[in-house]
């Protein structure tokens, strides 16, 4: 059982005449494996036709030497999902590649179009048939049917329509685009590759491939990048920022950076911030890994108390589909920690997290360090209690499900059996990351959304639609 918020997906991009794009790609996606696990694609292009190669799993289980000799060209797309809208079926992977009155568009998202339904069903009545059951399809559909005299001239449209979050990576037979939403709610970095040009969720992807960081991409902005190089078509409307904070609680990996701040300094300065709002009397600071590790050293600083490992994770656990059976299945988070008994016994521990969604793990793991022999266990959580769900492409689960929407953190902490439970403050959470309140998506801690969101539409609504393959 998973108790944090489910990752957003990775998307990537190549342009770069003279090398084995497809390749590039693979090991790009495999840079962001964890912003979603469940299915994997690339697109390719020589700019005469467009190959694509999607399956579920891991990048890794969908791509061998074949299936990437199969991916001719010198321009590539790719995808990594965690499904938000539209289940986790082989026909939902990405990316999409769509043909309209425009032409051949292949597509990758990251992020949540709130308004997909109402988009899609307007699309079906004009005659529109659609393969799959996401907001991703709906937005590459509403492109390619979208007149204009350019591929830009065909976005910008689009862009205003759709509500919501989203990260485009996009590709035709002769560019790649990269747009984001006007509100900035994920993240998207633009490099140099040699004499091409790469666009990727996150700076890490660029770093495993000895690629340059240039710059972030700006809200609003759509990046074309063909032959000519690298054109800029920015949005000259002035929109309010919301940068998803759990990008830095959680999301992203330690070592990208995030408007021009390193992910593992804002979670150490969370741990920190944490130490000074939450002090506990204890012998040792554990992190839960992986996330909370760099909040983990944080919080043993600030406060003195030593930092040591406890917790150790199979990392591999979740990532294959064989299914348990029932004995191992009741073994639970057993599956997926390990205690360290030795360094545990008889100590007074501080746990530091990053979040608690449902409640469902927690209590497991504190059930664990006292089995290990822990005298106290104190849960320290590097962001605010989540009591509102996300709508920006983050399953964060409904609002019925979240523990903090209906308990106390009296009751939380009672519930999952520590001796104290402290959270970080949401101006302790601001000030860790550096950034101006304003500038940050903070609604499933607040409620305050950057745009208003009418209703919860569940992430199988367009299933509920007469989709026509």
């Amino acid at each position: 059982m998973h108790d944090r918020p489910k990752e957003a997906c990775g998307v990537f991009g190549v342009y770069s005449p003279g090398e084995d794009v497809a390749r590039v790609t693979f090991f790009g996606l495999y840079a962001l494996q964890h912003r979603g696990q469940e299915s994997a694609g690339i697109a390719s292009t020589n700019g005469s036709r467009i190959y694509l190669q999607t399956g579920m799993g891991l990048v890794s289980q969908v791509f061998d030497e074949r299936r990437l000799q199969q991916l001719d060209g010198h321009i590539a797309i790719g995808h990594t999902r965690y499904s938000t809208t539209g289940s986790s079926t082989e026909n939902n992977a990405q990316p999409f590649l769509v043909e309209g009155v425009a032409g051949q568009l292949a597509l990758a998202h990251n992020g949540n179009a709130i308004n997909a339904e109402h988009l899609q069903s307007e699309l079906i009545g004009k005659g529109c048939h659609f393969s799959s059951s996401t907001d991703s399809e709906v937005i590459a559909k509403l492109i390619v049917e979208e007149p204009g005299k350019d591929w830009p001239d065909r976005i910008r449209p689009v862009m205003r329509r759709v509500e919501g979050a989203y990260c485009l990576v996009m590709m035709t037979k002769e560019a790649l685009i990269g747009v984001r939403d006007p509100l900035g709610v994920r993240p998207l970095s633009l490099g140099k590759l040699g004499n091409g040009w790469i666009l990727a969720s996150e700076t890490c992807a660029l770093d495993h491939l000895g690629a340059e960081f240039v710059r972030d991409v700006e809200p609003g902005e759509i990046v074309y990048i063909d032959h000519n190089g690298v054109t800029s078509y920015k949005n000259p409307e002035q929109h309010p920022r919301a940068f998803c904070v759990f990008e830095y609680v959680y999301f992203a990996r330690p070592d990208s950076i995030l408007n021009g701040k390193l992910t593992y300094i804002a979670r150490e300065r969370m741990g920190a911030k944490l130490a000074e709002e939450h002090p506990a009397e204890a012998d040792l600071v554990i992190g839960t890994p992986d996330s909370a590790i760099p909040a983990a050293i944080g919080y043993s600083k600030r406060s003195g108390i030593p930092y040591s490992e406890g917790i150790i994770k199979n990392r591999y656990v979740g990532r294959t589909f064989i299914q348990p059976d029932q004995r191992i299945r009741e073994l639970g988070v057993q599956l997926k920690f390990n205690t360290l008994h030795d360094v545990l016994k008889g100590k007074r521990v501080i746990v530091v997290d990053d979040s608690i969604v449902r409640g469902t793990t927690t209590p497991r793991v504190v059930s664990l360090l006292r089995k290990a022999g822990a005298t106290e266990v104190h849960m320290r959580i590097c962001s605010p209690p989540i009591q509102n769900p996300c709508f920006f492409g983050v399953d964060m689960a409904s609002k019925r499900e979240l523990i903090a929407a209906y308990k106390s953190v009296k009751e939380i902490e009672a519930f999952i059996g520590a001796d104290s439970l402290g959270y970080l403050s949401v101006e302790g959470l601001q000030e860790a990351v550096g950034l101006p309140r304003n500038n940050l998506c903070m609604a499933c801690l607040t409620g305050e959304y950057p745009i208003p969101v009418q209703l919860e539409m569940d992430k199988l609504a367009l299933e509920l639609q007469p989709v026509n393959g």
